[in-house]
Protein backbone atom coordinates (compact mmCIF):
# COMPACT_ATOMS: atom_id res chain seq x y z
CA UNK A 1 0.00 0.00 0.00
CA UNK A 2 1.12 3.67 -1.06
CA UNK A 3 2.35 5.91 1.83
CA UNK A 4 0.60 9.55 2.51
CA UNK A 5 3.32 11.57 3.46
CA UNK A 6 2.41 15.26 4.45
CA UNK A 7 6.26 16.96 5.16
CA UNK A 8 5.82 19.12 8.05
CA UNK A 9 8.95 21.76 8.39
CA UNK A 10 9.32 25.03 9.75
CA UNK A 11 11.14 26.39 6.37
CA UNK A 12 8.16 24.59 4.00
CA UNK A 13 5.32 25.95 6.15
CA UNK A 14 6.88 29.82 6.03
CA UNK A 15 7.56 29.60 2.21
CA UNK A 16 3.78 28.30 1.84
CA UNK A 17 2.79 31.00 3.42
CA UNK A 18 3.94 32.66 0.66
CA UNK A 19 2.73 31.30 -2.62
CA UNK A 20 -0.45 31.17 -0.18
CA UNK A 21 -0.72 35.33 -0.42
CA UNK A 22 -2.44 36.43 -3.56
CA UNK A 23 -0.80 39.41 -3.33
CA UNK A 24 2.93 37.57 -3.70
CA UNK A 25 4.00 38.68 -7.49
CA UNK A 26 5.32 35.66 -9.99
CA UNK A 27 9.27 35.80 -9.42
CA UNK A 28 8.38 35.59 -5.86
CA UNK A 29 5.70 32.71 -6.15
CA UNK A 30 8.14 30.64 -8.60
CA UNK A 31 11.59 30.99 -6.08
CA UNK A 32 9.20 29.67 -3.66
CA UNK A 33 7.86 26.95 -5.28
CA UNK A 34 11.43 25.75 -6.73
CA UNK A 35 12.57 26.04 -2.50
CA UNK A 36 10.16 24.22 -1.34
CA UNK A 37 10.38 21.35 -4.13
CA UNK A 38 13.93 21.27 -3.13
CA UNK A 39 13.38 20.82 0.71
CA UNK A 40 11.05 17.82 -0.25
CA UNK A 41 13.92 15.99 -2.15
CA UNK A 42 15.31 15.07 0.68
CA UNK A 43 12.70 13.23 2.04
CA UNK A 44 11.09 12.05 -1.08
CA UNK A 45 14.49 10.27 -1.40
CA UNK A 46 15.14 8.88 2.47
CA UNK A 47 14.60 5.20 0.97
CA UNK A 48 16.31 5.49 -2.23
CA UNK A 49 18.67 2.39 -2.35
CA UNK A 50 22.16 2.63 -2.19
CA UNK A 51 25.21 0.62 -3.48
CA UNK A 52 28.85 0.36 -2.16
CA UNK A 53 31.74 2.12 -4.33
CA UNK A 54 35.43 1.82 -4.01
CA UNK A 55 36.83 5.49 -3.78
CA UNK A 56 40.46 6.74 -2.92
CA UNK A 57 40.52 9.71 -0.53
CA UNK A 58 43.65 11.67 -0.69
CA UNK A 59 44.31 9.54 2.21
CA UNK A 60 43.59 6.19 1.28
CA UNK A 61 40.89 3.93 -0.33
CA UNK A 62 37.52 3.15 1.04
CA UNK A 63 34.40 2.66 0.78
CA UNK A 64 31.41 4.82 -0.14
CA UNK A 65 27.78 5.29 -0.90
CA UNK A 66 26.72 6.09 -4.50
CA UNK A 67 22.66 5.54 -5.24
CA UNK A 68 21.82 1.87 -6.65
CA UNK A 69 19.36 3.18 -8.85
CA UNK A 70 18.52 6.07 -11.92
CA UNK A 71 16.28 8.70 -10.35
CA UNK A 72 13.70 10.32 -13.75
CA UNK A 73 11.81 13.32 -12.65
CA UNK A 74 8.61 13.91 -14.71
CA UNK A 75 6.77 17.13 -14.88
CA UNK A 76 3.23 17.14 -15.71
CA UNK A 77 3.33 20.53 -17.78
CA UNK A 78 2.86 23.28 -17.52
CA UNK A 79 2.77 23.64 -13.74
CA UNK A 80 4.79 20.81 -12.62
CA UNK A 81 7.94 22.30 -14.57
CA UNK A 82 8.07 25.11 -11.81
CA UNK A 83 8.70 21.98 -9.39
CA UNK A 84 11.78 20.92 -11.61
CA UNK A 85 15.32 23.30 -11.23
CA UNK A 86 14.65 22.73 -7.07
CA UNK A 87 14.53 18.86 -7.00
CA UNK A 88 17.08 18.35 -10.04
CA UNK A 89 19.42 21.03 -7.68
CA UNK A 90 19.81 18.25 -5.33
CA UNK A 91 19.75 15.15 -7.40
CA UNK A 92 21.74 16.55 -10.38
CA UNK A 93 22.63 13.17 -12.09
CA UNK A 94 18.35 12.57 -12.79
CA UNK A 95 16.78 12.61 -16.28
CA UNK A 96 13.94 14.49 -16.65
CA UNK A 97 10.73 13.23 -18.99
CA UNK A 98 7.70 15.47 -19.21
CA UNK A 99 3.89 14.72 -19.56
CA UNK A 100 1.59 17.19 -21.22
CA UNK A 101 -2.04 17.31 -19.91
CA UNK A 102 -4.40 19.79 -20.05
CA UNK A 103 -8.11 19.77 -17.89
CA UNK A 104 -11.20 20.22 -19.79
CA UNK A 105 -12.57 23.32 -17.97
CA UNK A 106 -16.42 21.90 -18.12
CA UNK A 107 -15.90 17.92 -17.69
CA UNK A 108 -12.40 18.57 -15.61
CA UNK A 109 -10.91 15.89 -17.11
CA UNK A 110 -7.94 15.50 -18.58
CA UNK A 111 -6.50 15.48 -22.20
CA UNK A 112 -2.86 14.07 -23.25
CA UNK A 113 -1.07 16.56 -25.88
CA UNK A 114 2.67 15.09 -25.29
CA UNK A 115 4.78 12.55 -23.85
CA UNK A 116 8.49 12.24 -23.56
CA UNK A 117 10.41 9.99 -21.60
CA UNK A 118 14.55 8.85 -20.92
CA UNK A 119 14.58 5.40 -21.92
CA UNK A 120 16.26 4.57 -17.80
CA UNK A 121 12.53 5.24 -16.73
CA UNK A 122 11.75 0.78 -16.66
CA UNK A 123 14.73 0.86 -13.99
CA UNK A 124 14.46 4.35 -11.86
CA UNK A 125 12.53 5.69 -9.34
CA UNK A 126 9.91 7.90 -10.77
CA UNK A 127 8.80 11.41 -9.26
CA UNK A 128 6.17 12.25 -10.88
CA UNK A 129 5.32 15.99 -10.20
CA UNK A 130 2.74 18.47 -10.33
CA UNK A 131 1.95 21.77 -7.85
CA UNK A 132 -1.78 20.65 -7.53
CA UNK A 133 -3.30 17.19 -6.51
CA UNK A 134 -7.12 18.48 -7.02
CA UNK A 135 -9.49 15.69 -8.88
CA UNK A 136 -6.62 13.54 -8.96
CA UNK A 137 -7.52 13.43 -13.34
CA UNK A 138 -4.11 14.44 -14.53
CA UNK A 139 -2.22 12.32 -12.11
CA UNK A 140 -4.16 9.38 -12.90
CA UNK A 141 -4.04 9.59 -16.79
CA UNK A 142 0.25 10.35 -16.21
CA UNK A 143 0.72 6.92 -13.72
CA UNK A 144 -1.31 5.27 -16.27
CA UNK A 145 1.02 6.41 -19.43
CA UNK A 146 4.56 6.13 -16.67
CA UNK A 147 3.51 2.32 -16.03
CA UNK A 148 2.72 1.38 -19.71
CA UNK A 149 6.35 2.74 -20.31
CA UNK A 150 7.74 0.58 -17.83
CA UNK A 151 8.05 2.13 -14.82
CA UNK A 152 7.91 0.40 -11.20
CA UNK A 153 8.20 2.59 -8.39
CA UNK A 154 6.47 5.92 -9.13
CA UNK A 155 5.91 8.46 -6.47
CA UNK A 156 3.73 11.74 -6.77
CA UNK A 157 4.96 14.63 -5.63
CA UNK A 158 3.00 17.73 -5.42
CA UNK A 159 2.81 20.68 -3.03
CA UNK A 160 -0.93 21.13 -2.40
CA UNK A 161 -3.22 18.58 -2.11
CA UNK A 162 -7.05 17.71 -1.02
CA UNK A 163 -8.94 14.53 0.31
CA UNK A 164 -10.64 14.17 -2.67
CA UNK A 165 -7.29 13.46 -5.27
CA UNK A 166 -5.49 11.38 -2.81
CA UNK A 167 -8.22 9.14 -2.35
CA UNK A 168 -8.33 8.97 -6.10
CA UNK A 169 -5.02 7.77 -6.40
CA UNK A 170 -4.71 5.55 -3.51
CA UNK A 171 -8.01 3.79 -4.94
CA UNK A 172 -6.96 3.41 -8.82
CA UNK A 173 -2.50 3.27 -7.79
CA UNK A 174 -2.62 1.57 -4.06
CA UNK A 175 1.32 1.01 -5.13
CA UNK A 176 1.96 4.65 -5.52
CA UNK A 177 3.79 6.66 -2.42
CA UNK A 178 2.21 10.44 -2.03
CA UNK A 179 4.36 13.35 -1.08
CA UNK A 180 2.55 16.56 -0.46
CA UNK A 181 4.17 19.67 1.76
CA UNK A 182 0.30 20.22 2.80
CA UNK A 183 -3.12 18.85 2.77
CA UNK A 184 -6.05 21.19 2.11
CA UNK A 185 -10.08 21.10 2.64
CA UNK A 186 -11.44 20.16 -0.27
CA UNK A 187 -12.64 20.91 -4.02
CA UNK A 188 -14.76 23.55 -5.03
CA UNK A 189 -17.87 23.09 -7.24
CA UNK A 190 -14.96 24.45 -10.16
CA UNK A 191 -12.74 21.71 -9.49
CA UNK A 192 -10.20 24.22 -7.37
CA UNK A 193 -8.50 23.07 -4.20
CA UNK A 194 -9.72 25.58 -1.00
CA UNK A 195 -8.21 26.93 0.42
CA UNK A 196 -5.38 26.52 -1.92
CA UNK A 197 -3.12 28.98 -4.12
CA UNK A 198 -5.12 29.70 -7.03
CA UNK A 199 -3.97 28.59 -10.62
CA UNK A 200 -0.45 27.58 -9.85
CA UNK A 201 0.37 27.55 -13.37
CA UNK A 202 -0.62 31.10 -14.33
CA UNK A 203 0.83 31.99 -11.10
CA UNK A 204 4.06 30.56 -11.69
CA UNK A 205 4.42 32.00 -15.43
CA UNK A 206 2.40 35.06 -14.86
CA UNK A 207 -0.15 34.29 -17.58
CA UNK A 208 -3.13 36.17 -15.58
Amino acid sequence: MGKLIILNHPLIDHKMTKIRDKNTDTKTFRENVNEISGLMAYEITRDLETRMVEVETPLMKTKSKVLANEVVIVPILRAGLGMVDGIHMMIPTAKIGHIGLYRDEETLKPHSYYEKFPKEIVGSTVLLVDPMLATGGSVLASIESLKKAGAKDIRFVGIVGCPEGVKAIEDAHPDVDIYLAALDEKLNSKGYIEPGLGDCGDRLFGTK
